[in-house]
């Protein structure tokens, strides 16, 4: 996914990425599809393309983290395909929408996540060697492969849990096939008060069923606004953007 990017010694520019929309795909689809299997996370040294310092995208500035390693978010995966067939990614490789890979705006390339589809529990293991997406909202971009293995083809979007992992560590399934409620995250607060006005002002502003989700945190007790449950990433980001519009710009996905 071509972007510009400024790097701290200079600059080096190339063509704005283009926002991928879930389109036609050719008929050539591989038969056996949904049987191409998953990444086998390995060590690699880091790519020559796709990593410096920092890049500009659409107006935002991106920092490269220095390490996978710990790596866990949950939130609105989206996938490319047709548009971006063969077109060389980030780190200079031709982007083959079959394999088992992603893109991220953060991550070092290459790297290995394992991608989990809250709304099904159905898990994949990719490898990073791509930028995206830069639609906002979005944390992680994949291949029309692994989005078929996700099960969101049809939709174009899924709420998920994306988590870094370390050539020879094994791979978390405990989320498989395991289908959690899932949560619009308006704030969290170290005192039950500040949550309790941050309920009073969302349910004065259209969401009754916003309420308080305490849980112990090394040892001290964090206080978290909920919204939802929340069905589909559709619905969750119409809750983000409602919300910015009341001034809470953070909010974020979160379950139980």
């Amino acid at each position: 996914m071509l972007i510009t990017v400024s790097i701290l010694l200079g600059a080096c520019q190339s063509p704005p990425p283009v926002t991928q929309q879930p389109a036609p795909v050719s008929k050539n689809i591989p038969t056996d599809l949904l049987s191409i299997p998953d990444a086998i996370p390995r060590f690699e040294p880091l790519s020559k393309l796709g990593n410096p310092a920092f890049y500009d995208a659409l107006g935002e500035r991106y920092f490269i983290k220095s390490s996978a390693a710990g790596y866990v978010e949950r939130g609105v995966a989206s996938w490319y395909g047709p548009g971006f067939h063969q077109v060389a990614t980030s780190n200079g490789e031709p982007y083959d929408m079959y394999a088992m890979t992603a893109a991220h705006k953060t991550l070092p390339l290459p790297c290995y996540v394992q991608v989990t589809n809250l709304s099904n529990g159905k898990q994949v293991v990719l490898r990073v060697n791509d930028r995206g997406p830069f639609k906002a909202g979005r944390i992680i971009d994949l291949s029309y492969t692994a989005a078929a293995k996700l099960d969101m083809l049809r939709d174009g979007t899924a709420l998920v849990e994306v988590r870094a992992i370390t050539p020879g560590e094994t791979a978390d399934n405990s989320s498989m096939n395991t289908v959690r409620p899932l949560y619009v995250q308006a704030g969290s607060f170290a005192s039950a008060g500040n949550a309790d006005k941050l309920v009073t002002q969302l349910q004065s502003n259209g969401y009754p069923q916003a309420k308080v989700h305490s849980e112990l945190v090394n040892g001290r007790s964090l206080y978290r606004v909920w919204i939802g449950p929340i069905a589909s990433a559709t619905l969750f980001d119409q809750v983000v953007a409602q919300l910015k519009t009341l001034g809470i710009a953070d909010a974020r996905l979160a379950s139980d």
